[in-house]
């Protein structure tokens, strides 16, 4: 198969996942496809990449997508930063590469969003963000912790994630007294 055909097929994949096209999820594919050039691999079937994304926009979906990587999995690290960064790193070589995109520079407000994808996509990779090769320690691997239900609210909550309150098992909201009914 044809890089353009490969391009093209892994684009309406992410697309099919996102449940739209858009520029947030054109960034999240470009920055994957650099990401995986850049440690020289391809999308595992396992979390052998890690991604950690500084934002919660649209262009996760297409890590999730391109690099396999996700909440559920282990392998995708969300931080609240804001920030249009993305670092990946690939366990079998300890490799890891942080991106970040450029701010569009000259960028017509106007312009249409297909005319945004296109550009997005068709940028050359130096345009488009700064890349470095980055050390970072690598997470573990996903594991599978016991459950145990709240002493308050009845619900099961992950051990590593509960809490004592009063020398009973208690979920986090109910620590904090939050409790049911957020």
């Amino acid at each position: 198969m044809s890089t353009v055909k490969t391009e093209h097929a892994d684009w309406e994949k992410a697309v099919e996942f996102h449940g739209h096209s858009c520029p947030g999820l054109a960034t999240g594919f470009k920055v994957s496809k650099i990401a995986l050039k850049e440690l020289e691999t391809i999308r595992p079937s396992d979390e052998e990449i890690i991604a950690i994304v500084e934002n919660d926009s649209c262009g996760v979906d297409a890590v999730q997508v391109i690099a396999g990587c996700s909440i559920g999995k282990g392998n995708l690290i969300y931080r609240d930063y804001g920030k249009q960064v993305y670092t990946f790193a690939c366990r079998e070589s300890g490799r890891a590469v942080r991106i970040a995109v450029k701010k569009p520079g000259g960028r017509n407000e106007r312009q249409g969003t297909e005319e945004r994808i296109k550009q997005i996509l068709a940028l050359p990779a130096e345009d488009f963000c700064e890349v470095r090769h980055v050390n970072i320690d690598l997470p573990s691997r996903a594991r599978i912790f016991p459950s145990h239900p709240c002493a308050e609210c009845g619900e099961w909550v992950m051990e590593p994630r509960a809490r004592v309150k009063g020398g009973k098992i208690v979920c986090i909201p109910c620590a904090e007294n939050y409790g049911r009914g957020w």
